[in-house]
């Protein structure tokens, strides 16, 4: 983790079933910095002998310096981050967090903003729009969740934006159709979504079907590693040969190393921590959302903050 804070958990609200939000503030007892509407910050969580590394969107005012606020959504296949800040993590312990990162800005030049969550992807949603409010430009939230107990913040997004906020509520079989929603839009309009991977994708593929420039589309999604079988790594910079066990990303196998490897988002999307493979005599297990299908056919690159290999051993040039 290159710049950090030791914060102090300063309150916790069970928000639904399975979402708490954390109140976090310095230990120091000094204001954080500004950060801007969309950025996350990675919380190093203690897991026995080892520091996990999970990232998160802030989801309150971005000009507050008293108090950075996440939300986190207990992951039913959790290696041990969501995990651990709903059944360990208690107000008043310490832990160490990232500066904030911005991988899904707001374009400022948009003359109109489009923004659509889905679950617990209103997160940075929320920052971009309260962000939005500030500046006095013209936006809409849709906000899609499963059933009313899980539009967590739909209040909050009420007061800030009355009239402005469109609610789907899954129970009642409402859905957001985005070749309606996209369709006969303004020259300028941007649109901005966090969800699912599907409800992603098929925002995306409406888009593009209707024609809207590339750049005007904005996406955020994060992926949590997933396991896998054991496997070997050389690294041939840092003179290091070591295995991977199946419960350990390949990015945090490297760091347990005592190598300092690159990172922003840990969840496939950024591409900081893009590594060339040298050479390997397994199959590549690419699960980014960065590599083009030609870059991953090529063999020669890795995420390794969520991608590994199957079988055998891989060289790395790190």
């Amino acid at each position: 983790m290159n710049a950090s804070f030791n914060i102090e958990i300063r309150r916790i609200r069970e928000l639904a079933p399975g979402i708490r939000e954390f109140s976090l503030g310095r230990s120091d007892g000094e204001d954080f910095p500004v950060y801007s509407g969309g950025s996350h910050i990675v919380l190093s969580l203690p897991l026995g002998e080892r520091q996990h590394r999970n990232p998160y969107s802030l989801l309150g005012d971005p000009t507050v310096r008293n108090t950075w606020r996440i939300a986190v959504r207990k992951q039913e296949q959790s290696r041990g981050g969501s995990a651990w800040l709903h059944e360990q993590a208690r107000e008043g312990m310490r832990i160490d967090i990232s500066a904030p990162v911005n991988l899904f800005p707001l374009d400022r030049l948009g003359r109109h903003h489009i923004l659509v969550a889905g679950g617990i992807g209103i997160t940075p949603i929320l920052s971009q729009a309260r962000e939005l409010a500030r500046l006095g430009a013209d936006f809409e939230v849709h906000y899609a969740y499963r059933g009313p107990e899980y539009g967590v913040f739909a209040d909050e997004l009420e007061t800030l934006a009355p009239g402005r906020i469109h609610h789907y509520v899954a129970t009642r079989r409402e859905q957001i159709e985005f070749s309606t929603l996209l369709a006969g839009r303004p020259l300028g309009t941007h649109f901005y979504i966090c969800g699912p991977a599907g409800m992603v994708a098929a925002s995306m593929n409406a888009g593009a079907a209707l024609g809207w420039p590339e750049s005007h589309l904005h996406s955020e999604q994060f992926l949590a590693p997933t396991g896998g079988e054991p496997f070997d790594v050389e690294l041939t910079l840092s003179n290091k040969r070591f295995t991977v066990p199946s419960d350990l990303s390949l990015l945090e196998a490297i760091e347990q190393q005592g190598v300092d490897a690159p990172y922003l988002c840990r969840g496939g999307a950024c591409g900081q921590c893009e590594t060339e493979v040298i050479s390997c005599d397994g199959e590549l297990l690419h699960h980014d959302l960065y590599l083009s299908a030609e870059e991953r056919a090529s063999g020669k690159k890795i995420m390794p903050c969520v991608s590994r290999l199957k079988g055998g051993c891989m060289t790395l040039k790190l």
